[in-house]
């Protein structure tokens, strides 16, 4: 037979955005140690809603880890203390019978709260819709040598599109920085032939969309490699800044030539 734990739980409580919020002290008991992160807060919402209670909102989609919408801070780590796990991932066998879990929301200025554990990550879409399109051409299936890319690019890029965009990087940055997402995704077009053209024009403009989101700067404690349940490593920031310098250069002294802003 499954062993059950019975849990202490301090869940963070906030009706809306702009109210203020406390730790519930909630009694879970007997829950399976089979049962998800996310699981076991169905059983406590039902416990919850049994006696009328208001069921406490968090975020979730496929539960398989690749969807990136779970997310929630539990005893001061983002995803909980497994590494490279997402929170609809983590298994309550992890705890101990008589624990008392901490959980709240991840907390970045850029990820306001819109209740309970539930936050706004919509500044990581305004990222990626800054990093706009790659101008290749669709239609029918090109063949497979027609653009030829190297196994090593191909793996690199790869590395990168493991992002699932779950916020773990900006929870874990003492200044919510975004650099490691916004890295992630720029890198994953800009190591491949296909995203050449726009690299630039893309390195710039999520650049600029993600400091105007609210998210801070990169101090390089690493923390956000750390935290990420995909393991996306910091070497990615390295690369961001490298082709955002080349990008400023192209774009101040560069470009003006090539518009016939050159000696006339």
């Amino acid at each position: 037979m499954a062993r059950t734990l019975n849990l202490h739980l301090k869940i963070w409580r906030q009706p809306g955005p702009d109210a203020g919020g406390w730790f519930q002290e909630i009694e879970a008991s007997e829950i399976p140690e089979t049962a998800s992160f996310l699981e076991m807060l169905d059983i406590v919402n039902q416990k919850l809603i049994s006696v009328s209670g208001d069921p406490v909102v968090f975020d979730h989609d496929c539960r398989e880890g690749i969807c990136g919408t779970c997310g929630m801070v539990i005893n001061g780590v983002p995803h909980g203390p497994q590494r490279g796990t997402t929170t609809c991932q983590l298994h309550m066998r992890t705890f101990n019978d008589g624990d008392t879990i901490w959980i709240e929301p991840f907390r970045a200025k850029a990820f306001p709260i819109i209740k309970d554990l539930m936050v706004n990550r919509s500044g990581f879409d305004r990222i990626m819709a800054a990093g706009g399109f790659i101008s290749v051409r669709t239609g029918a299936a090109q063949d497979a040598n027609a653009l030829p890319i190297s196994k090593e690019a191909a793996d690199s890029s790869m590395d990168a599109a493991e992002c699932i965009g779950c916020g773990a990087c900006v929870a874990s940055c003492k200044n919510a920085s975004a650099m490691l997402f916004t890295a992630a995704k720029a890198g994953q077009f800009n190591m491949l032939p296909q995203g050449q053209p726009e690299k630039h024009r893309r390195v710039l403009g999520m650049v600029k969309t993600m400091d105007e989101a609210g998210f801070g700067n990169c101090t390089n404690q690493y923390e956000c490699e750390a935290a990420c349940p995909k393991r996306i490593g910091v070497r990615w920031i390295s690369k961001l800044n490298r082709d955002y310098t080349l990008a400023v250069v192209h774009d101040t002294l560069l470009a003006p030539v090539g518009k016939g802003g050159g000696e006339g």
